[in-house]
């Protein structure tokens, strides 16, 4: 994959819209219906304004084989062009996207993926240790 696009954005426009990625140790999974499609320990949480939060997959924990969806094409003007991906049971469209070339400002979110959470389940669960950087009480 090449490096994060130079591309123009909308955050030239608008410096102070947010979109803020923060990297987890929590589990992190997606189904679809009772099928494992994703797992992960690393996941990337996104809080972008006006969006609800979305967890993000490094490509390499996704379980399924994905193979891109080029009918569909959309370009986020702060993320940069949206690749969409499906794979074998996923209906008739496609449930998860990724940005593979992304702005700068969300280079982060290069080799993720993420899944519509109204078709698949995204289950949050413990990071394990809890707490990280801290001695273990006695």
């Amino acid at each position: 994959m090449s490096s994060p696009s130079l591309q123009p954005s909308a955050f030239d426009e608008r410096p102070d819209y947010r979109v803020d990625i923060h990297r987890r140790r929590n589990l992190v999974t997606a189904h679809l219906g009772d099928r494992l499609i994703a797992e992960t320990t690393r996941p990337l949480l996104v809080d972008e304004q006006d969006h609800g939060l979305v967890f993000y997959f490094p490509r390499e924990d996704v379980k399924v084989e994905l193979r891109p969806d080029e009918s569909v094409s959309t370009r986020c003007p702060f993320k940069g062009q949206a690749s969409y991906w499906r794979f074998d049971g996923d209906g008739e469209t496609p449930l998860c996207w990724s940005y593979d070339d992304p702005i700068l400002q969300v280079a982060r979110l290069q080799k993720h993926v993420a899944f519509y959470q109204d078709t698949l389940h995204v289950r949050l669960g413990v990071a394990t240790p809890a707490v990280a950087g801290y001695p273990p009480k006695s």
